[in-house]
């Protein structure tokens, strides 16, 4: 059995915590005889700034783009709010969505049947509730030049980022969103700001031109950005696959987590493109940020990063069936109403990070 190589950077505040509970997936998957993944360790964000003064190293790096997928647990803090802009915590997660040229983020937005009366919104609106937010990733604003803050004199600054697309950026993304949907109900929504953005013209130019020549089997509606949000709150379930920039799609899919019932619930996938031998370099992490208000406490959800270990095994290890085993012990565990703090309900027990762990291995071990 040829073994899969994992790079583990379990980053900064409750990254640690729940990356451990991942850790105990691998060796589930392991243990099992369904794969053979070989992982080692390395520092990212605020902790590799402690380490080494910048947020990744040149040697983590090479060590990234060696394997065959990477896992973060988050990164960041107000421990390092007085660091320098280029050595924040952040710097080492763009580097690596830049560096393995991660384009495409995949964040799947599903509100678990137990949990329905946990979310922001009513339950009819979210019961079911299934989309995959398809967000660009290593271009836009995040990435555009030129990035500056310039003194004007008297006291006056002015800050410049700078929104930048080409053709093939916007392509290549709604490719993957137009695929995605085809395995799914066959529905893209692309939102963009064409009414008041250049960018958003291109990509809508570019995206009609793609669906008509490649994808007219899949049916695509175009919506404004600012219209997206609102219809998320509204009735988030009229969505499947949403497809949008990299700005746009960080803020609509942490709109979309709050459906779920909690940013702790969300995985996501950072896919490149693929290679000869059809593999992609791929970054998975939860979606939640590093919460150093609770590091420590042993009280974080660890499901977002658990689920993020699934994705890995569906998009980088094309092993579909054990995904599905690892979705559907945390469903179970949730239908029996164990619960994080970020999640609890009336009527329900709430567990630590390391219990909710036990209690999914445990699900699994009931197959």
């Amino acid at each position: 059995m040829t073994p899969y190589q994992m790079l583990l950077l379990p980053g900064d505040g409750i990254g640690p915590e729940v990356m451990a509970e991942a850790e105990r997936l691998i060796g589930w998957v392991n243990d099992r005889g369904i794969a053979r993944i070989e992982t080692e360790s390395d520092l990212v964000g605020g902790c590799a700034y402690d380490a080494h003064g910048e947020a990744i190293s040149d040697a983590t790096m090479a060590r990234a783009l060696a394997v065959d997928a990477v896992m973060l647990g988050a990164v960041g803090g107000p421990k390092w709010d007085g660091v320098a802009y280029d050595q924040r915590p952040e710097a080492g997660l763009l580097r690596l969505r830049k560096d393995l040229e991660l384009f495409a983020n995949l964040r799947p937005a599903i509100c678990y049947p137990a949990l329905a009366d946990a979310s922001a919104l009513k339950r009819d609106r979210v019961e079911g509730l299934d989309i995959m937010i398809v967000r660009e990733l290593t271009g836009g604003v995040y990435f555009g030049e030129p990035k500056t803050i310039v003194d004007l004199g008297n006291g006056q600054k002015r800050a410049v980022d700078t929104q930048v697309y080409e053709t093939y950026e916007i392509e290549r993304i709604a490719s993957v969103a137009f695929e995605l949907a085809r395995k799914r109900k066959n529905l893209v929504h692309s939102a963009e700001k064409r009414n008041v953005m250049k960018t958003g013209v291109l990509w809508h130019e570019v995206v009609t031109k793609l669906h008509r020549e490649r994808y007219s089997d899949v049916k695509l509606e175009h919506i404004l950005a600012d219209n997206c949000a609102m219809q998320l709150v509204r009735w988030p379930k009229q969505f499947d696959v949403i497809v949008t920039d990299n700005l746009f799609g960080d803020m609509l899919s942490d709109e979309a987590a709050m459906a779920t019932g909690s940013l702790g619930m969300l995985p996501s996938a950072s896919l490149g493109a693929a290679d000869a031998a059809a593999r992609r370099r791929a970054l998975y992490e939860p979606v939640h940020g590093s919460a150093p208000y609770i590091a420590g406490k042993g009280i974080a959800n660890p499901i977002a990063t658990i689920a993020s270990f699934a994705m890995c095994l569906r998009y980088s290890f094309d092993l579909a069936a054990a995904a599905d085993q690892i979705e559907a012990a945390i469903a179970r565990v949730l239908d029996q109403g164990l619960r994080t703090a970020d999640i609890s309900q009336d009527g329900c027990r709430t567990v630590s990070t390391r219990e909710m762990g036990d209690a999914i291995v445990a699900a699994l071990d009931t197959d």
